[in-house]
């Protein structure tokens, strides 16, 4: 994983990035077409609007102040994608809330053997998360490529035979109507899996 940490972004350095390939009319991954940089500019503006408005609950706040585990969660993304649009924002806010945990950003379709790692149902879906202990580089854990029901909603348009503009639509109007809860009703869960070391569960259960 050393390799993949070294290579990667910061938050605010992957927001640069987008915002330089925007201003040349490109975008991330091989695939340039106008559609694609169109998502992007799109995805840039979901981005700005859930940094400014996304917030977070008491109980991902309490379970983040908990974390005393330093960690480093590198997350597969790209910026032409609409789940990691609406994904990386909340899970950027609850990782400031603890200075344990750092945030490093790789592209997935310059990092195939990376996502190769941690399909998902057999796909190279993104953004996914992956956990890691920060001085061993231990995976902890994963998460991705969306909350679990959206998940489901998806397998089940899919089902449906629906085309992808339509299938793509529906969940956005889902995470539109979530506003962020869902996935952090999972990272309340998730980061005391990860991030509280085992001495410390242990000692909290006597």
């Amino acid at each position: 994983m050393k390799k993949y940490i070294d290579n990667s972004l910061s938050y605010a350095g992957y927001l640069e990035l987008i915002d330089k390939l925007l201003s040349e009319r490109k975008t991330t991954g091989p695939n340039q077409s106008e559609a694609m940089v169109n998502f992007t500019s799109l995805n840039r503006q979901r981005m700005h609007r859930l940094d400014r408005t996304v917030e977070l609950t008491d109980s991902i706040r309490e379970a983040a102040t908990r974390i005393d585990r330093k960690m480093i969660w590198l997350i597969v993304t790209e910026a032409w994608c609409g789940d990691a649009a609406q994904n990386i924002s909340p899970i950027e806010k609850i990782a400031s809330l603890n200075a344990n945990i750092e945030t490093r950003y790789v592209l997935r379709d310059e990092n195939p053997e990376l996502i190769d790692q941690f399909l998902t149902n057999g796909a190279r879906s993104i953004p996914k998360l992956i956990a890691l202990d920060a001085k061993t580089l231990e995976i902890l854990g994963m998460w991705g490529a969306r909350p679990e029901a959206a998940q489901k909603l998806f397998h089940e348009l899919k089902e449906q035979s629906l085309p992808k503009p339509e299938i793509m639509e529906r969940l956005q109007r889902w995470y539109n109507a979530d506003k962020t809860l869902s996935l952090q009703g999972e990272f309340t869960k998730l980061v005391n899996q990860w991030g509280v070391k085992p001495s410390a569960r242990a000692s909290s259960a006597a």
